[in-house]
């Protein structure tokens, strides 16, 4: 009896000793005020470390890097530390010991500290969690939220999981009351939902932003990005956010005031109370914007709408910081210039000169947005532009996807002197069967290009049969078509003879053949469409007024 009373109270200490040891590990890592004396409590207690130290550990470490300036973070540092790997070894180890919140801090901690999508801890974590899900283990809706986020930096757009967040937050919508974890949602479900639950999402939205007069500026952005992902223009919405944005101009910066302009532009919203404010604060603060990011961000928002004195300015800067820009950089600084149809042969002869260091970094796309930006900017650089056809010619050799061959094809036609070739046309005609309208419109403008100069050389003939098999897969494509919403995304960007020409009679008679489809949430497109190509419907038109009168709320 004796022996057995030892043994308990051996036990009992023991155990309360390990709980005290425990309990003053996790005040020492909550207390942490530098990575290294985390990573030095951790490589120190590893046989002691539970889950619950883990995860703290993970979230510690991210804490820590959010209370620095971006630029002074370490997330390199941070994930190439051996203890850090030791912290992930143990998290896949004991995840399934770990609470719902638990795995969802430390998935959002590892993104946030760059680790990759898919790296193995993400992986189990993303797993463990779905499991979850799926055992109707429901997590809170700010953990589901936060772990919404984490699918949607993981670019799970179109995952199962993210479809089974979809479906909770579809039966949990009307308990949804915080419009934060809501935008959340929204934009990270926004590629699995129907119509009519996005009309849901709509009104709960306008709902919380009616009810909260203290929604931070962040969570009207990403409504915006909603807005975006759904490709639907809302004014009752936008006009929401946009007061918020109002109201929030102090705390706006570069970054956030690009964003937004760019989304406003996407989604054809125009303020002119926002842009003026745009341009006042970034005029007032231009010489703020002294490092190449932040610059050409800069450069890119505030040129188009800047008065004559601080353009000069910006341009002048621009010249002067023109060999610090990045290869992205560069692209900005000439986008913006033929957005401001800038002349000015001094910067563009300093951007020219240091494209030979990017070009090979390139993509395909973006060699195909730098040729248009250098043409529609007048550029004269032969020299240049025949590296350019080089690199183009071998990208159009190699590419299998017809989007990518297209717009090879297009900006093929828009360099100086080039002759079609037979290669050139024999991939245009590989790809013709899957390209989109708005593909083919750029063939045929490209094909219809050359005629007119007369570079079509011995391939007339092959050039012939490729025009008449570009006409039957445009037809065949609006006869087939059986989605408004569809057939509108691929007509936004056609235009040009071929479809003045060819197609406008088949794309009206595909429309009224689609007449049941319109909605509030595509007049607009249509409308804009119709105005576009000078198509004259009666039926659509009346249509178009009926949908109108109807929702003039939305609208």
């Amino acid at each position: 009896m004796l022996c057995l009373r030892q043994v308990c109270l051996f036990t009992l200490r023991h155990y309360q000793a390990r709980t005290l040891s425990s309990d003053l590990l996790l005040s020492q890592i909550n207390s942490c005020a530098h990575e290294d004396e985390v990573f030095s409590l951790v490589g120190r207690n590893k046989a002691r470390l539970s889950e619950k130290h883990v995860g703290i550990a993970l979230n510690m470490l991210w804490q820590l890097q959010k209370k620095r300036p971006l630029v002074l973070r370490t997330s390199d540092y941070v994930r190439n530390h051996s203890q850090f790997l030791t912290l992930c070894i143990l998290a896949e180890n004991k995840v399934e010991q770990m609470e719902d919140e638990v795995i969802v801090d430390i998935l959002y901690s590892i993104l946030r500290l760059n680790v990759e999508g898919h790296d193995s801890l993400a992986e189990v974590l993303v797993t463990e969690a779905w499991k979850r899900l799926e055992r109707q283990v429901l997590l809170s809706l700010p953990a589901l939220s936060k772990f919404s986020l984490c699918l949607h930096k993981q670019h799970r757009h179109l995952s199962p999981v993210i479809g089974k967040v979809a479906n909770i937050v579809d039966m949990k919508l009307d308990s949804i009351q915080d419009i934060r974890i809501l935008s959340v949602f929204m934009i990270s479900i926004s590629d699995v939902i129907s119509q009519s639950f996005c009309d849901r999402l709509l009104h709960k939205a306008e709902q919380l932003l009616e009810e909260d007069n203290q929604v931070h500026f962040n969570d009207a952005k990403k409504i915006l990005q909603f807005l975006q992902n759904v490709k639907l223009t809302y004014h009752p919405l936008l006009e929401k956010c946009n007061r918020i944005f109002l109201r929030s101009t102090s705390c706006l910066d570069i970054h956030s005031l690009t964003l937004i302009s760019g989304l406003y532009k996407q989604l054809g919203f125009d303020s002119a109370e926002f842009r003026l404010v745009v341009k006042q604060l970034l005029s007032e603060t231009i010489d703020d914007y002294c490092d190449p990011e932040t610059f050409a961000k800069l450069f890119f928002t505030l040129g188009p709408m800047a008065g004559s004195k601080v353009r000069e300015r910006l341009l002048v800067t621009a010249a002067h910081m023109a060999e610090e820009f990045s290869s992205h950089q560069v692209l900005i600084i000439l986008k913006t210039m033929q957005k401001m149809k800038c002349r000015n042969s001094h910067l563009l002869k300093k951007m020219t000169s240091i494209l030979h260091k990017h070009l090979d970094s390139y993509h395909v796309l973006q060699l195909v947005k730098l040729t248009q930006y250098l043409v529609a900017l007048r550029c004269h650089n032969l020299e240049l532009f025949a590296k350019i056809k080089m690199m183009l010619l071998g990208f159009l050799k190699s590419s299998v996807v017809p989007a990518d061959t297209a717009a090879i094809i297009r900006v093929l036609a828009m360099l100086p002197s080039l002759p079609v070739e037979e290669a050139i046309i024999s991939k245009a005609a590989a790809v013709l069967p899957q390209c989109t309208l708005h593909h083919l419109n750029w063939i045929a403008t490209a094909l219809v290009k050359w005629n007119h100069y007369n570079h079509w050389q011995n391939s007339s003939e092959l050039c012939v049969k490729l025009l008449q098999k570009l006409n039957d897969c445009g037809f065949q494509r609006l006869q087939k078509a059986s989605n408004l919403n569809l057939l509108l995304e691929e007509l936004t960007h056609v235009n040009g003879e071929w479809f003045e020409e060819v197609l406008s009679e088949e794309t009206t008679a595909a429309c009224q053949r689609l007449i049941d489809q319109i909605t509030w949430a595509n007049v607009l497109q249509l409308s804009l469409f119709l105005i576009k190509t000078n198509l004259h419907c009666p039926s659509l038109l009346d249509r178009i007024a009926a949908v109108t009168v109807e929702n003039t709320d939305k609208v």
